[in-house]
């Protein structure tokens, strides 16, 4: 049975890193047309530095609660490191 709670988290989770996916999908013309034998404006490292992070925090916060949410429901244990492995897998 969910929670109300956590569906809302759940949604809230899956906006984030759609949100930070489409934030970074519109650098992607810059990157795309970089010549190959300059370097990288520092504006553009600066903003994939800024967006990649917000990914990574906002992907990782999904797995974790989607991790939690497997948890409750018995279908992964815990493992080495506080990482989850799911039911029957060795």
């Amino acid at each position: 049975m969910s929670q109300a709670n956590e569906i809302e988290a759940l949604k809230a989770s899956l906006r984030g890193v759609r949100r930070a996916f489409e934030d970074l999908s519109a650098l992607s013309p810059r990157v795309e047309g970089l010549d190959p034998h300059t370097d990288v404006p520092d504006a553009d490292l600066d903003d994939l530095r800024r967006l990649t992070l917000a990914h990574a925090v906002a992907a990782q916060a999904l797995r974790g609660l989607v991790v939690t949410m497997l948890r409750r429901r018995g279908r992964i244990e815990e493992a080495v490191a506080g990482t989850g492995t799911e039911m029957g897998e060795e």
